[in-house]
């Protein structure tokens, strides 16, 4: 046969058959043109030099790892529904009377055409609108705006490179299941599925345990690092369980209705529940993939848009301060020397600058790892650390002199024999009026401190005991000290003008570096640049996933209205013949969408809220602890999804509505 009239069938059957070939080809040219976009950032020069550029860089690639895996799933299984939804043509060129030699020449033809299109449209795109991202993530990260974008020719041959290899991989799964199939198998192929299916009571039962251990995990989950690796384990559990509920719990939600004779013996009812119930089990999959992915929006976009908005918070958390000096004591240190050298150098820079010192504090304390079981405190065991104990129990303790406490909260507290003097945060207040330490037992004056920067640390609880001198403390801690540090704290905001606040903080960060053997500084103002760069990429990230599995989502619902419309054309067309009129049939459609439609996103939503506790504790590792500003930007999302939910959901319908009638 002339390879003129492959051509021109595949021509043909991509015009004929543009409701599913022209979303799709658009989703290729998307996902081509976002993963050049952010790989060709990846590679652009123009951010050399930039704040928290090592960070940025690595957390980009992270990011082109994240959209090239997705490329490959999401292409490979919209190809195979296309297929899906092909079969019956490709088995009517079978009957009448082509190979499947010809057959495959022309679905190769066809490749041939997506491939060309998705590439040169997708690097195009990705070329002129990569400088727009490029824009938007200086402006999100504020960095210079005199940086310049740069078309990138490695991102270009890679991107050509894995999409050549999608495609081929796509192209080699249609040849493979035309050649295992008979005619008579593509002619029913896209009907497959309709037998009604059972409730399956396994499947059933490990999506309740799955979803119910999931959503334990989320919400018991009380310690920050606890939070880190459950997380990911809730998120396995949650969607094992998701799949198999929509899978299982769907149909037996179907029939829960159909036994009820009120609702199912209605027009606009019978033919939705009776239509759905017989194609459940290749929608449960599709309905499930909504729900995840509608999860994984609302969560990406929420966190990252908490942390972005609230950096201000972060910022002030991390530093309570504007400048903090840290001294760690050793035997070969002079603590009235290196105290004297640190206030000597604070007091020339600020006269240099003609600035003020305010709301200074310092004093001296003794930090050390511990474990932890309800109020028994333990130092001195073997496995005490991040890496070797087990992290609900880990926890670190400051203990202060008594005199020292006295001086910086302006107290004149006094200690009985045996007490001590007790902060803990909100989250890990201790139970009861007394707690042991070493073995050794104490009662508890627990007392609010207002002026020491108590909440610096945010990966694990920690712990203020106030004890009578630092003989007292020594005592307690034994002779095994290896795990205490005995250090000098000392704090102070800057008041003065701005730029001259930000020269000093420089000059004496280059004094006090963070890489120095016994004292180091901490500048708000210095690491502000760095902390923009840092949570601005994850916010960037976020918008750039979002959108990604926000087009993925959206692909899948539409293509799922469009199958469902075609397997309904022939049903309702019956429907129409024995006299259900045409508003029926609407009525009907409405019913049989909003039914099911709206499910993932319910499911979706309850995804969130259950989630909400342990995604706190996450974002409270980067120091974000204000929950309200966290609550606010997750109803936020939630309602602007849902708007964008429905608005998917009024197009789609009308489009299955063509399509039926």
């Amino acid at each position: 046969m002339n390879s003129a009239v492959y051509s021109k069938l595949a021509v043909t059957n991509i015009k004929n058959s543009k409701r599913m070939y022209v979303p799709y080809i658009i989703t290729c040219i998307i996902t081509v043109m976002m993963f050049y976009i952010i790989y060709g950032l990846t590679r652009n020069k123009g951010i050399v030099g930039a704040p928290g550029e090592e960070v940025f860089r690595e957390m980009l690639s992270m990011g082109v790892t994240i959209v090239g895996i997705f490329s490959v799933i999401f292409l490979f299984y919209t190809n195979s529904f296309l297929m899906k939804q092909r079969k019956k043509e490709i088995g009517v060129y079978n009957v009448l009377g082509l190979g499947k030699r010809h057959i495959a020449k022309m679905l190769m033809v066809e490749m041939c055409i997506i491939t060309f299109i998705s590439l040169s449209g997708g690097i195009i795109g990705g070329i002129c609108f990569g400088k727009l991202a490029f824009l938007i993530m200086l402006k999100i990260l504020h960095f210079d705006t005199h940086m310049k974008f740069a078309i990138e020719p490695r991102a270009i041959f890679i991107t050509i490179i894995l999409f050549c290899i999608i495609f081929l991989a796509c192209l080699i799964f249609n040849l493979f299941q035309v050649k295992l199939s008979n005619p008579i198998e593509l002619l029913h192929g896209s009907n497959q599925g309709d037998r009604e299916p059972k409730t399956k009571k396994i499947m059933t039962i490990v999506g309740v345990v799955s979803l119910g251990a999931g959503y334990y995990l989320a919400l018991t989950t009380e310690s920050v690092m606890n939070a880190l690796g459950g997380f990911f384990i809730a998120v396995i559990l949650v969607i094992i369980g998701t799949y198999a509920l929509f899978t299982s719990g769907s149909i037996a939600f179907l029939k829960i209705l159909r036994k009820n004779k009120k609702y199912y013996y209605k027009t606009k009812h019978f033919t939705a529940v009776s239509g759905m119930l017989y194609r459940m089990k290749e929608n449960a999959v599709g309905l499930g993939n909504i729900c995840i992915l509608s999860t994984m929006v609302l969560i990406m976009l929420s966190s990252t848009l908490a942390l972005y908005t609230g950096l201000e918070d972060i910022l002030r958390m991390r530093f309570p301060k504007q400048c903090i000096i840290m001294g760690e004591l050793t035997e070969n240190v002079d603590k009235e020397t290196m105290v004297k050298n640190i206030e000597d150098e604070i007091d020339r820079v600020l006269q240099k600058y003609n600035l003020k010192g305010k709301g200074e504090i310092s004093y001296f304390h003794t930090e050390i790892d511990a474990s932890k079981e309800k109020n028994v405190f333990e130092t001195n065991a073997d496995n005490i650390g991040p890496g070797t104990l087990d992290v609900s129990t880990y926890c670190g303790i400051q203990f202060m002199t008594l005199e020292d406490f006295n001086q910086v909260e302006k107290r004149n507290e006094i200690l009985g024999e045996n007490e001590v003097i007790c902060y803990a945060t909100k989250e890990n207040k201790l139970l009861g009026n007394e707690l042991t330490i070493n073995n050794k037992r104490f009662r508890v004056k627990t007392i609010e401190m207002k002026n020491i920067d108590q909440e610096v640390q945010m990966m694990i609880d920690e712990y203020y005991f106030v004890l009578p001198n630092q003989k007292a403390i020594v005592d307690l801690l034994g002779e095994d000290k290896s795990g205490a540090k005995e250090s000098y704290y000392k704090s102070l905001d800057f008041e003065g003008n701005k730029d001259n606040i930000i020269k000093a903080s420089e000059e004496l960060k280059a004094t006090f570096s963070m890489n120095a053997d016994n004292v180091r500084g901490e500048f708000r103002e210095t690491e502000r640049e760095e902390f923009f760069s840092l949570y601005g990429m994850f916010l960037f990230l976020g918008l750039f996933f979002g959108g990604l599995f926000l087009m993925a989502t959206v692909l899948i619902i539409y293509y799922k209205q469009i199958s469902e419309g075609y397997s309904d054309k022939a049903r309702f067309s019956i429907m129409q013949k024995v006299g259900m009129s045409k508003q029926e049939v609407k009525s009907s459609i409405k019913s049989q969408v909003m039914s099911v439609f709206y499910l993932p996103l319910v499911c979706a939503v309850l995804h969130v809220l259950v989630a909400f506790k342990i995604i706190t504790k996450l974002l409270s590792a980067f120091a974000l602890k204000n929950v309200k500003l966290i609550a606010g930007t997750t109803v936020v999302t939630v309602i602007m999804f849902g708007i964008f939910y429905t608005i998917v959901f009024m197009i789609t319908t009308k489009e299955y509505y063509r399509i039926v009638k």
